[in-house]
This record gives structure tokens, C-alpha cells and sequence, in this order.
């Protein structure tokens, strides 16, 4: 599989934007009420709340490759604590608390940390 070498930075970048649109969903659901679901419409003081601001505005972020790293490495950070204190708390294994999503997504955010944004993001186009 050595032809996707030549591929690796911008195959960073699809998953970048998918991560970065998955998570977005959670962030207009909770925030935007879009689309509508069981999170919908939580108190934005509220921890789900603050989530939700971040995943919407980390989402955005990380979709268009601004400010990649640190954003990413902040959201790594908020789902670690969520699946700490949400899901954790219900079992051992992710797959019977419901973790599974929250502990990807927190590894998938903390490379993106260490990766950066790949070829297609704003942060390369701007040289950073």
C-alpha cells in the first residue's frame, strides 16, 4: 500500500473535515437544534451546553483548517472529560457504556494535534 504514501497529507486533511463535520453535527444539535435529536436544546451554561459550544465552533474550525492544533488539542481535552465523567461512570468496557465515539474522537483529535491540518487547511495556506 505504499502508493498511499504519496497521499498521507492530504488523506490528513479528509480526516480532518470529516472529524471536523461529525463532530459539528453534535455541536448544531445541542446549540442550534439542528438536526433535531434527544440532545437538542440543552442550557448553554450547562457542561453538554459548553460541549456544545465548543464542538460547534471546533467543528467550523477544524473543517475549513484554521487554528488546527490548538483547537484540536482542546477538544481532545473535552472529550476525554466526557467520556470520564459520562460514560465511564457506567461500565468498564466502551462498548457497553456508550463511550466508544467519545474515546475515538479523542484520539483522533489529539493526533490531529500533533499532525496538524495536512495540505487543504487555512493554517498551510497561511503559512503556519
Amino acid at each position: 500500500m505504499s502508493f498511499l504514501a504519496n497521499l498521507s497529507p492530504f488523506l490528513l486533511s479528509v480526516l480532518r473535515i470529516m472529524s471536523g463535520l461529525l463532530l459539528l453535527q453534535h455541536g448544531t444539535t445541542k446549540i442550534l437544534g439542528f438536526p433535531q435529536s434527544q440532545m437538542s436544546g440543552v442550557d448553554v451554561t450547562s457542561m453538554p451546553g459548553i460541549a456544545g459550544v465548543l464542538e460547534l465552533v471546533g467543528g467550523v474550525l477544524l473543517v475549513i483548517g484554521l487554528f488546527t492544533r490548538p483547537v484540536a488539542f482542546i477538544l481532545s481535552g473535552m472529550l476525554a472529560v466526557a467520556y470520564w465523567m459520562v460514560h465511564a461512570p457506567q461500565g468498564f468496557y466502551p462498548l457497553l457504556n456508550g463511550g466508544e465515539l467519545a474515546a475515538l474522537y479523542c484520539f483522533v483529535m489529539l493526533y490531529l494535534a500533533a499532525a496538524g491540518g495536512g495540505a487543504i487547511s487555512l493554517d498551510r495556506a497561511m503559512g503556519k
